[in-house]
């Protein structure tokens, strides 16, 4: 399946366009979970089980973990995923971007090592740094096209002499068309910019969007959908 097809699947079998971040913060935990024995995985599990009902797509945040030298818990949940809640995708948030030998081993370490359905790139040294992770049967990239933190504007928003594009349109533009080979890509298109959000989906009309920034960034909730969904009704995750 391509990762559109597959993201929509879920969200028609369990009406929902929820994605669920892992990022734990061992600070935040109750503090029966904090003092036991394994209070990453504890805590993971549990928000696993009380969200996989509501959820199209799992996303842990690769830096929450490694912060804690808990990749080998990150494995475990990953595994835990795929064995007790099947056919919901696992979005590894990582956010790389390397070239040549570097990448490859970014895309083994997510695909085989992590065993993740996802990942997240950056794409701004170009298609050097997706084409690695295109190279796994079944397995999809997420490319960071217009993110939902205020300094997005630094760049992501800034437009070309030539043509007056933004960066981020370029970006859309090149994941639907030439990046695209075997409808294996998404996008990250923050929920807040919304007019902007629009504007990517009308440019990846068929791509699904990773869409962050609902919450604490401000994000509205109504506006993402009504910007972001397809002709279909799907091919969004909000995180």
């Amino acid at each position: 399946m391509t990762f559109t097809e597959s993201l929509s699947a879920r969200s028609r079998s369990a009406e929902t366009l929820l994605c669920v971040g892992l990022d734990p913060d061992i600070s935040r935990f109750p503090e029966h979970i904090k003092n036991g024995p394994d209070p990453v995985g504890t805590f993971c599990r549990a928000v696993i089980d009380a969200t996989a009902q509501y959820a199209c797509a799992f996303k842990p945040q690769i830096a929450y973990f490694a912060a804690l030298r808990a990749e080998s818990v990150l494995e475990a949940l990953i595994d835990y995923i795929h064995t007790n809640h099947p056919g919901i995708p696992v979005i590894l948030d990582a956010k790389r971007g390397d070239i040549g030998s570097t990448a490859k081993q970014y895309a083994r370490e997510a695909f085989e090592r992590y065993k993740a359905d996802a990942v997240t790139l950056s794409p701004y040294m170009g298609y050097d740094t997706v084409e690695p992770f295109l190279q796994f049967d079944g397995k999809w990239a997420v490319i960071l096209a217009l993110t939902s933190n205020p300094s997005a504007a630094d760049f992501e928003m800034q437009r070309l002499e030539e043509g007056g594009r933004t960066v981020f349109e370029i970006v859309a533009e090149k994941a639907q068309k030439e990046w695209n080979k075997n409808g294996e890509l998404g996008l990250v298109a923050g929920a807040t910019q919304p007019s902007e959000l629009a504007r990517i989906r009308s440019l990846a009309p068929t791509l699904p969007l990773l869409i962050p920034g609902i919450g604490a960034q401000g994000g509205d909730v109504n506006a993402a959908v009504a910007a972001g969904l397809d002709a279909a009704g799907f091919g969004i995750a909000v995180n």
